[in-house]
């Protein structure tokens, strides 16, 4: 049996409004076309579908069984048109965003809450991790994109987009002001008790790997999950604290910490957008992504316009 799928729409309509005419009006086409789509529809169904009178029609046993399977069907069909139509004017929808704690707090977070205000019915979840996590999650499909910090270690497949620098730096308080006044070598580094954090980080490696290239190995007292602990227990005066400077901008501004001096500065680092070429994303992530874009092109590196 083949039936062009048209006249089931048009068979729809008509049972509906019962009515050639009204069934006419409501597909913006003439009488003509919809009775001889009925009639085709008929042939080829090798049956009768209505019982034609005088005020119009209506559905004998055999029109009536099939109206309530092509009722449901066609009502399914303009339910999903509703919600994809929803979806493609953003008034539903999900992102999911891979970010640190860092990213999320010193780039994201106020672009979330501009997308928010413009697009509130849309549903976004960040999924908090480090860097090499967040690729992990993105090769998975589990997020829509990431927003990571170097160094990355990503094939082609991977778009990356640069959109803001960050710098190391090692931070002490009171119990170290005695550091304050000195220009040190990172060697001396070796016999000063260091809080880092874990070694699955973005930022972990980059220290330890820009240290090491000058014969420093350093062994941290404490290793802690987040920057906002180191910037704690450096407070306390429990160590030297290393974390991107962000993090310590104010307790620097208030004296309650101290950045440490340097012969060279640990060379400055970029926060990226990353997204998998091998994905497809949602309307709305894609609407994001375009926001945090524009913002990009618009701001350089150091968030300056």
């Amino acid at each position: 049996m083949n039936v062009n799928l048209e006249y089931y729409k048009i068979f729809y309509y008509v049972a509906t409004e019962l009515s050639i005419t009204g069934a006419a009006k409501k597909l913006n086409i003439s009488q003509p076309a919809v009775s001889q789509a009925i009639k085709q529809l008929e042939q080829g169904l090798g049956i009768e579908l209505f019982t034609r009178g005088a005020k119009g029609v209506s559905l004998n046993h055999a029109g009536t069984l099939l109206y309530s399977y092509v009722r449901d069907g066609y009502e399914t069909i303009l339910s999903g048109e509703r919600q994809l139509a929803k979806m493609m004017n953003l008034e539903t929808g999900e992102v999911k965003i891979g970010a640190s704690d860092m990213t999320l707090q010193f780039y994201l977070l106020p672009y979330l809450e501009e997308f928010h205000q413009l697009y509130p019915d849309i549903k976004v979840t960040v999924t908090n991790a480090p860097t090499p996590q967040t690729i992990d999650h993105l090769q998975q499909g589990r997020i829509d994109f990431g927003v990571v910090t170097k160094p990355l270690n990503v094939d082609s497949y991977f778009d990356v987009l640069r959109v803001r620098s960050v710098q190391d730096v090692f931070v002490a308080g009171d119990k170290f002001r005695y550091l304050a006044d000195k220009t040190l070598d990172y060697k001396e580094l070796e016999n000063l008790p260091l809080i880092c954090l874990e070694g699955n980080t973005s930022t972990r490696t980059y220290v330890d790997e820009y240290l090491v290239k000058r014969g420093v190995r350093v062994s941290p007292e404490f290793e802690l999950a987040t920057s906002d602990m180191i910037i704690q227990f450096a407070m306390r005066n429990l160590g030297i604290g290393c974390v991107v400077k962000d993090f310590a901008n104010s307790q620097l501004k208030d004296g309650e910490l101290f950045e440490l001096r340097f012969k060279e500065d640990i060379p400055g680092r970029d926060m990226c957008l990353i997204v998998d070429k091998r994905s497809t994303m949602s309307v709305a992530a894609t609407k994001l992504k375009e926001l945090l874009e524009s913002n990009t092109r618009r701001t350089d590196f150091n968030g300056i316009e």
